[in-house]
């Protein structure tokens, strides 16, 4: 055999152990990732060691200090709680709102600062730029972003639920009681649908009724599809029948309306990509405009006309807002 032929062999042998290890490389991180994604955040958090009942506390969110403050402020705790919970973030509202009430107030006064020592004169018109500024930066963008999450994250709890429910009806006909088969789903669910359960078998480990637990989870995400799960096992629990059935048929009711949801999405898609537009581009522009350029807007400021002309613009933008909101919410 010639030291060519020989020379050839080899580059194909090394050739194939390289693209064989390549894969069994890429093939463990499949798998260990795949794991990694079929353990949900609940089960995480007990592999750790960390006590059911502060786990429950966490994952639940329990936060009961916007009782003593004033409606207001109320009323922005609890939306933030809401949107911190969709988005499946640990920090609490107040926390939160103690970083955008400093950034808003850090950005006021480096601002005011800046008109004042840079000789641009200080009037009204610049205080209001520099406050709606500051608004915007401080809080419409962060909240603007956490509640894009909340979206992304609610849709795949929509998405979760019927298979979820297709997995509890095979545990029901395979001789499970309902709150085995609610465990189960604890188990071979993934985020966020699995922690959710896991806070429902909890609460009823605890003592808690399972429809009042299953109802505190269908108001925590405000879903249809949950409540009428809710009112399925609270209906059967009074009337009887057979809860295997019933679930089969709510399942494939779900499935029916997220396709017609679907349909209607495909035929609103061209409304939603312009409110969506039409909402964020507007404020986009004005901070990165006044980022980029802050005397584009300052140097206009001690004009007569801009102080009642901005104040309309800010009042025709929420208009605009809330009516194109309500134009494109749209149920199914």
């Amino acid at each position: 055999m010639s030291p060519q032929v020989v020379r050839i062999f080899l580059l194909i042998l090394i050739f194939g152990s390289v693209m064989l290890a390549i894969e069994g490389i890429v093939g463990w991180l499949r798998a260990s990732r795949g794991s990694e994604r079929a353990i949900n955040k609940r089960l995480k958090m007990i592999r750790s060691g960390i006590d059911r009942s502060v786990i429950m506390s966490r994952l639940r969110r329990d936060d009961r200090r916007d009782v003593n403050l004033p409606e207001p402020i109320a009323g922005l705790w609890r939306v933030i709680g809401r949107v911190l919970h969709g988005a499946g973030l640990s920090a609490s509202p107040g926390l939160i709102l103690l970083v955008m009430a400093s950034a808003f107030t850090l950005l006021m006064v480096s601002l005011s600062a800046f008109v004042y020592f840079g000789g641009l004169g200080f009037n009204l018109g610049k205080l209001l730029m520099i406050f709606v500024f500051s608004i915007s930066a401080a809080f419409g963008l962060p909240f603007l972003v956490l509640s894009r999450l909340a979206d992304s994250r609610r849709k795949k709890m929509e998405a979760q639920f019927p298979v979820a429910l297709d997995v509890f009806v095979r545990g029901l006909r395979a001789g499970h009681p309902v709150a085995s088969a609610l465990d189960l789903l604890t188990k071979e669910m993934t985020d966020p649908i699995g922690s959710e359960l896991g806070i429902v078998t909890d609460e009823i480990s605890y003592g808690a009724d399972m429809r009042d637990s299953l109802q505190a989870m269908a108001d925590r995400w405000d879903l249809q599809d949950m409540q009428m799960f809710v009112v399925c096992l609270a209906v059967q629990n009074e009337t009887g029948g057979n809860l295997a059935e019933i679930l089969e048929n709510l399942a494939g009711v779900i499935r029916e309306r997220a396709s017609m949801f679907m349909k209607v999405r495909a035929l609103s898609s061209e409304g939603r990509m312009t409110a969506l537009i039409l909402t964020a581009l507007p404020v986009l522009a004005f901070v990165g405009l006044f980022i980029l350029n802050p005397s584009f807007y300052l140097d206009v400021s001690d004009d007569a006309a801009f102080l009642p002309g901005f104040i309309g613009l800010v009042v025709l933008y929420f208009i605009g807002f809330f009516s194109i909101r309500r134009m494109i919410d749209l149920e199914v």
